[in-house]
């Protein structure tokens, strides 16, 4: 599961298709509906927000919204409303961690999308994230080849 801090934008068709995915089943695992990945690390930001279902809703709610963007027809109904918009910290350490992350898989799988932004050196975070100082995150499980 990779729940991206970074603004889906960036994704290519696969990495955005699994990201609507992924979050439709982390937001299935904070309303205790699984009986798998309870304890994922990417979950820790949500459970400690103060209203955890309000905050994946408000996540999916800009995944949805690139969707229309992109002309997906991605289920409004699967996701409920954004009651708290209050945001999640995430550090810089964080955010660019995944920008490498990204742009590794990118020059794998999109060599087009990966030329459009190789160039980026500060990505736009999601909406619900707001970027403060600091390393990568602790729940983050660090990759040799990034």
């Amino acid at each position: 599961m990779r729940l991206w801090s970074l603004h889906p934008r960036y994704l290519d068709t696969k990495g955005f298709v699994a990201l609507w995915r992924e979050a439709l089943l982390a937001r299935a695992v904070l309303r205790g509906e699984t009986r798998g990945y309870k304890r994922h690390p990417q979950l820790v930001r949500f459970r400690a927000h103060r209203a955890p279902l309000s905050a994946i809703n408000a996540y999916l709610a800009v995944i949805h919204a690139e969707a229309s963007e992109r002309g997906y027809s991605f289920d409004r109904a699967k996701f409920g409303p954004v009651r708290d918009k209050s945001g999640i910290e995430v550090t810089d350490g964080q955010l660019l961690y995944e920008w490498t992350h990204l742009m590794n898989k990118l020059s794998r799988r999109n060599l087009a999308l990966h030329r459009r932004w190789h160039n980026v050196r500060t990505p736009d975070i999601h909406p619900l994230f707001e970027i403060c100082g600091g390393p990568v995150e602790e729940w983050e499980r660090l990759r040799a080849n990034d």
